[in-house]
């Protein structure tokens, strides 16, 4: 397995460049994820602070030791580490029923066998309509890409609150919409289309900013959005 990309390292943890497809915790069924593939990259054992999908790729926090996981799993939970994501969504985000430039996004979801409260801010940087051949001809979709601060952090809480507000995410089977999805493979849009591509962390008594470049997938469907007509802002 390729090794991972480590991105920054103190005494207490690292910050990792996670790829798509690979699951961060082991489990059955789970082969090669990130915390046994780590750990024995860097010959010891790392402890998760927080998680990603498996088929998100970008930034992740994981700790040296329990003591320090526990330090930063509250730090998150407070709200001093600023998540930010990159999102290709079909659409716009509804705000109030209507497709938004930004907005934010307060909901509901369904985590870990209860429901919590969860919301996010967006912001729509760019907007295209693609073709693709369909059996019935040739089809649009609609695309944006949007920006995401997160305010909380549940289990698949962007997936899920995207598509409930008119707007998943490209190649989201899970979550999003199918048949638009099949269009989308047939232009070269097959993987999951988000990404942790920032985060900014307190250290040594300053506000840090990481950030990453777009996966490569990522950057081929933002491309597609770039080199087509913009939708008119409405």
């Amino acid at each position: 397995m390729t090794p991972f990309s480590i991105l920054y390292e103190n005494d207490e943890i690292l910050l990792i460049n996670k790829p798509n497809g690979v699951s961060v915790q082991g489990g059955k069924g789970i082969s090669h994820p990130l915390d046994s593939e780590l750990s024995a990259q860097l010959g010891y054992k790392i402890h998760l602070v927080h998680r990603l999908d498996k088929e998100t790729s970008g930034i992740l926090i994981v700790a040296k030791n329990p003591l320090a996981a526990a330090k930063w799993t509250g730090m998150i939970g407070r709200k001093d580490v600023k998540k930010e994501y990159i999102a290709i969504t079909i659409g716009k985000p509804l705000v109030d029923g209507k497709p938004s430039e930004n907005g934010r996004i307060r909901g509901t979801v369904e985590a870990h066998g209860r429901t919590q409260e969860a919301y996010l801010d967006f912001t729509v940087e760019k907007s295209g309509v693609i073709a693709a051949e369909s059996q019935t001809g040739e089809s649009q979709v609609a695309l944006s890409l949007v920006h995401i601060v997160l305010g909380t952090g549940r289990m698949h809480q962007i997936r899920i609150q995207l598509a409930k507000n008119g707007a998943p995410i490209a190649a989201d089977d899970q979550h999003g919409d199918f048949k638009k999805n099949k269009l989308l493979r047939k232009a070269g849009i097959k993987k999951l289309c988000l990404a942790a591509f920032r985060l900014t962390l307190p250290i040594d008594g300053k506000e840090k900013v990481f950030e990453i470049p777009l996966p490569e997938h990522m950057q081929k469907a933002a491309s597609l959005i770039e080199s087509l007509q913009t939708i008119s802002k409405s």
